[in-house]
């Protein structure tokens, strides 16, 4: 098989590709190195790429093979991971100056599960300073381009995830989700994305931004990959007691469960105010196309989910002020501007308000729960409501645009972050002007398994998310 056709193959696809000795997992390394190589100076993705290291893991890897030993199930498959996943005496800078230069003292509970799948690690990707950017700027390392137009923006904060992954210079990324940071990634560069329920994978060795709001999940070319990375990083972890231990299903083995009769339900309110009619027309087409597959679609009466908005961002900065208070004080110069105005920010929340936001949070659940999940089996909605700006228009630092333009990016992700629930990004089609955009499942807690059929559903009958970048 030719480079060129290994890394169009799917993450599932490759790593059936080893096991049935179709493709070495060195050829698939070989290839997807210089894949990197290639891209990385047009992109800027990557923070650091090991070629010798991961040559050897996957040579490793073949050797193994010819044994008969079979890791799991992502044996040999070459993956890259957003730079705040620690590796225990290896420095991640978190996309910033302060980090850099910091070994890690432990490896976190996602990598290793990815190593016992057989996942073999190769690089490590941009991503916005200390996750605090929806854009992908950053400062410090550069700003992350878009492969679908460079001069456009990635989303953020897993800028890098989304980009290698789409410039298919990964076969899949770990990001991490605290307000939309996997699922606009995801949309503006044409993946599939899941930000799985608060809690359903450990966060043990991930950068904290918002202890009560981060989440750990992959960024990948379809539905089918992620529910195949997601079954091996998922569930409960001594070495993180907020990791929950809701049993973890086989996500594959219900991957292709039948939607027939599923009952999906959509709403106007929130979530289609002020729509780019594009972006709208897209989304309702992918909704008509679930019809034509059997569901059952079901229009739902939303409550008022601007007050859940702004809880999650006072949550989100409160608890992103605290954990830097300590270097604000003592390296406030070593944050690029927008950062370090976005913290001090936090740091003026009065705990009155940062705790009546928490209060809210299980009313809210409770409510949405009763209006959607009384009568539906999962939700759909855009994930984003306008077309891709440009990192110039959006380069806004820490003036007077900044709040407009960190609200705006991600209005519509952050209510899940809020409840705590599932909910996937699937592309749902491409604008006039080339730049994908996508639809968002949400789904009762716990429930990846439903999201992920109905995601999988839609992509065997669509073809979005095969296109390719024209790099």
């Amino acid at each position: 098989m030719s480079p060129n056709a290994i890394v169009e193959l799917s993450a599932a696809g490759l790593a059936h590709a080893i096991r049935r000795k179709e493709v070495t997992a060195h050829s698939a390394m070989e290839a997807v190195l210089a894949r990197a190589d290639s891209v990385q100076t047009k992109l800027n993705c990557f923070v650091r790429i090991d070629h010798d290291e991961a040559l050897a893991a996957a040579h490793l890897a073949d050797a193994e093979l010819a044994r008969g030993v079979v890791r799991g199930p992502l044996h040999g498959v070459p993956m890259a991971h957003k730079d705040m996943y620690y590796r225990e005496g290896v420095a991640s800078s978190c996309g910033s100056r302060i980090k850099r230069a910091m070994p890690a003292p432990t490896t976190a509970t996602a990598l290793k599960r990815l190593d016992a799948a057989g996942a073999i690690q190769f690089g490590v990707l941009n991503m916005a300073e200390f996750a605090y950017g929806p854009t992908g700027h950053n400062y410090h390392l550069g700003h992350c381009r878009n492969p679908w137009n460079p001069d456009c923006i990635t989303g953020g904060s897993s800028s890098g995830s989304g980009s290698a992954v789409a410039a298919r210079a990964s076969f899949a990324a770990l990001g991490s989700d605290t307000g939309g940071s996997i699922r606009a990634p995801a949309a503006f560069c044409g993946l599939s994305g899941i930000k799985p329920t608060w809690g359903r994978v450990s966060r043990h060795g991930a950068m904290p931004l918002s202890f009560s709001m981060d989440t750990v999940g992959p960024l990948a070319r379809s539905v089918e990959d992620c529910a195949l990375i997601m079954g091996a990083i998922a569930g409960a972890d001594p070495l993180d007691p907020t990791a929950s231990h809701h049993p973890v299903p086989d996500y594959m083995a219900q991957l292709s469960r039948p939607i027939k009769g599923l009952r999906i339900g959509t709403a106007k309110r929130y979530f289609y105010d002020a729509i780019d009619d594009e972006i709208e027309s897209l989304i309702s087409a992918s909704l008509q196309h679930y019809a034509r597959l059997g569901a059952e679609i079901v229009e739902v009466d939303l409550p008022d989910m601007e007050p859940w908005s702004h809880a999650a961002a006072m949550i989100i900065a409160a608890e992103a002020g605290a954990a830097h208070a300590n270097w604000l004080r003592s390296r406030p110069q070593d944050y690029s501007d927008q950062v370090r105005a976005r913290l001090e920010l936090g740091l003026a929340i009065p705990a009155t308000t940062y705790i009546e936001s928490l209060r809210l949070r299980g009313v809210a659940l409770q409510q949405f729960s009763k209006a959607v999940f009384g009568q539906v089996d999962l939700f759909h909605a855009p994930s984003v409501s306008f077309q891709t700006p440009t990192i110039a228009e959006t380069d806004v630092g820490g003036g007077a645009a900044m709040a407009k333009v960190m609200t705006t990016v991600t209005r519509l992700t952050r209510p899940g972050n809020f409840l705590g629930l599932p909910c996937l990004s699937v592309p749902a089609g491409f604008t006039r002007s080339g730049m994908p955009t996508a639809m968002q499942l949400i789904g009762r807690q716990f429930g990846e398994a439903t999201l992920f059929a109905a995601g999988h559903a839609y992509q065997q009958a669509t073809a979005w998310h095969l296109k390719a970048p024209p790099l």
